[in-house]
């Protein structure tokens, strides 16, 4: 027997259930994805209250340390060096309002968490000239493509080569004010780590200053607030195994006594962190020259030996990064359709790549991409906010790939041509970004 249904009535039955089953998956998302009384330790885990598990101790901890979000943070040991702060499983709500650090009622930081910092800024007043504010408009590799797009310099202080303007003006990154309220701002985030974007002394990028000179203050001002410094090592000029040594060295030597010069323990030593930014641009033999402990000139069990991190960007990164002898990888790009690396689609297996191979896993993060005042063709990788929802979405993506460390990608950035950075977030901005729901779901600094 066939059951025959008039045409239009047909249509009203299958448009009824495709509205039912609408329906019924928004419930199912709100219910997967909510973010709730800061009761949950990790997503999907609520009840049962099971840790994800590490695969050895030198791995990284059992679950992160989340900064100030709704979801607590998990309760772990952490591979942060001489952390003798307490472990709280709770909020602590801190006052948006709060104007001096009192580490007896702020939470600790998270030293699980990374934000990139970029100190290249400057203005007349404390460095005589622009600097990055006043960035030129990149072009287009298509000459034909450019055309349509505007070319110069932007003019500071009202033009600026940023799509969102930062809260303390256009400021210099040298400023002590100004150094001092950016990382007032990521502490009261809880963020324990910021990973600075270091040229060797007297080199920086075409837009801005030799950023070395600047690292005595910000290791100062990251100390007051018990937060570390890790180095971001950019692609700098004739970047070979023996340059990468010296610059090793010559960080070591001159900041690795400093109280806020970041260590974490791996292997059964406490070693310095160092991300190494377009790694792939130096041949696997080169690293392997620093990394495999039989060459004569390797930084392996030595004063200089590192937990040093490639960036992967493609896939045929992974095998790169693992045959050049480092120790773990990061995503970077916080645009999540950008390229492979940047895709928390492709989270879950690099970890597992990265895990079986007892490799550290950092995904990146941000709150949204857009770079339009410097790449003013480039609106296909733009990201909008949500009203933080791609930034909630994406940190519990991260979550679920059990990450040995976060790192947040939207901090005062960088715009050198063919590099797809986050150059519109602000790090004051950023840090209140990662305040939200419990703690600051009513301010109107957040999703600016």
């Amino acid at each position: 027997m066939v059951l025959y249904f008039p045409r239009r009535k047909l249509r009203i039955f299958l448009l009824a259930f495709i509205l039912v089953v609408g329906f019924l998956g928004l419930i199912y998302s709100n219910i997967l994805w909510k973010w709730d009384d800061g009761t949950e330790n990790f997503i999907g885990n609520k009840h049962n209250n099971k840790e994800p598990v590490a695969p050895n101790e030198d791995a990284g901890p059992k679950g992160l340390h989340l900064p100030v979000l709704a979801i607590s943070p998990l309760p772990t040991k952490s591979n942060h060096v001489n952390n003798d702060q307490p472990d709280k499983n709770s909020i602590v709500q801190i006052d948006e309002k709060a104007s001096v650090y009192d580490p007896s009622s702020w939470p600790p930081a998270n030293y699980d968490v990374h934000v990139f910092y970029y100190s290249w800024y400057g203005n007349p007043e404390h460095d005589q000239q622009w600097h990055h504010w006043n960035h030129r408009y990149l072009p287009h590799w298509d000459e034909k493509i450019s055309r349509n797009y505007p070319t110069g310099r932007h003019t500071p202080p009202d033009d600026i080569g940023a799509n969102f303007y930062p809260e303390l003006g256009a400021y210099s990154s040298k400023d002590p004010q100004v150094i001092d309220r950016h990382m007032f701002e990521i502490r009261k985030a809880r963020i324990g780590v910021i990973a600075v974007s270091w040229y060797p002394n007297k080199q920086a990028d075409s837009e801005g200053t030799p950023p070395d000179r600047l690292i005595p203050l910000l290791l100062d001002a990251a100390a007051k607030y018990d937060i570390k410094l890790c180095f971001h090592i950019e692609p700098f000029d004739e970047r070979t195994a023996y340059s990468l040594r010296d610059a090793i060295k010559y960080i070591i030597d001159k900041y690795g006594s400093h109280k806020a010069f970041y260590r974490r323990r791996r292997k059964g030593r406490d070693l310095p962190l160092f991300y190494m930014y377009d790694s792939y641009q130096v041949q696997v033999k080169e690293w392997k020259k620093l990394f495999s402990v039989l060459e004569s000139m390797t930084v392996r069990n030595t004063e200089y030996d590192g937990i040093f991190i490639g960036l992967a960007v493609e896939s045929n990164h992974l095998p790169q990064i693992y045959n050049a002898g480092f120790d773990g990888l990061y995503t970077y790009f916080a645009s999540n359709s950008f390229v492979y690396g940047s895709r928390p689609s492709h989270w879950n297996s690099m970890s597992k790549y990265c895990k079986e191979r007892e490799m550290l896993f950092i995904p990146s993060v941000g709150p949204g991409y857009i770079d339009t005042e410097v790449r003013p063709w480039n609106n296909i990788n733009t990201k909008d906010r949500d009203n933080g929802r791609y930034y909630r979405t994406n940190f519990k993506k991260a979550l679920i790939s059990l990450p040995d460390i976060i790192s947040i990608t939207s901090s005062t950035s960088g715009t050198r041509e063919l590099r797809l950075r986050l150059l519109c977030h602000m790090i004051e901005v950023v840090a209140k970004n990662i305040l939200i729901m419990e703690v600051l779901v009513n301010s109107p600094c957040i999703w600016i």
